[in-house]
């Protein structure tokens, strides 16, 4: 068919790698409460012309999708301003506590926003959120095993995460809202299909929680 790229028949595997590029100089153009604008001229090889790039360097961020016993999912629903809506999301936070542990990080958001703990921990999906214009990592784990934090131990939210409301949905369902295009949270999105995916080796070949993670702008 004209115009159609020729099918590789070779079974080199396809993964994103890092790729180091002339960096001439780099400023922040912007400094925000919890990420900055940077502007950062580079060279793509020797002796071609500078190209200038303007985009958010971001801290990175975990997100966690709870799993229960009969394979439910837990939602919540959260406000979101830029875009104006009520997003049915995942647990998810910044990385925004210097050395912290990735999975650690990852708990805490559990039982901040969710008030649940879990045993058992797999990384599901690792992505760029926007990377034409963001540094932004999210690692997103699948967690198991779950359990209530004590009411006396529990975050108090504030804000948009005051108007939190929670919904458990079956796993076959929430995939039906997603390729329905009811849903736009994107860790939600991918961590609804990776858990689908996964789910029919039982998620035996999901990674564990503490692989490595070398696309994360900190581990570079």
């Amino acid at each position: 068919m004209p115009g159609t790229p020729e099918t590789s028949k070779t079974t080199r595997q396809v993964s994103d790698t890092l790729s180091p590029r002339r960096l001439l100089s780099s400023s922040k153009v912007y400094e925000g409460r919890i990420w900055d604008v940077v502007s950062d001229k580079f060279q793509l090889s020797e002796g071609t012309g500078t190209l200038v790039r303007d985009y958010i360097d971001h801290p990175g961020a975990v997100a966690v999708l709870p799993m229960n016993v009969d394979g439910e999912i837990l939602l919540l629903k959260q406000y979101r301003h830029p875009v104006g809506m009520d997003l049915w999301e995942i647990p998810a936070g910044l990385l925004d506590i210097e050395g912290e542990d990735f999975v650690v990080g990852a708990a805490r958001e559990l039982a901040e926003e969710a008030d649940l703990t879990a045993s058992t921990w797999n990384v599901l999906a690792d992505f760029f959120n926007s990377p034409g214009s963001s540094s932004e990592a999210i690692r997103i784990y699948l967690a198991r095993g779950l359990g209530e934090v004590p009411e006396a131990g529990r975050h108090v939210r504030t804000d948009e995460e005051a108007e939190i409301e929670f919904h458990w949905v079956p796993l076959d369902e929430a995939v039906a809202a997603v390729l329905e295009g009811r849903l736009h949270n994107p860790s939600a999105v991918v961590g609804i299909l990776a858990a689908a995916a996964a789910r029919a080796d039982s998620f035996r070949s999901l990674r564990p929680a503490d692989a490595p993670w070398p696309a994360h702008p900190s581990q570079r």
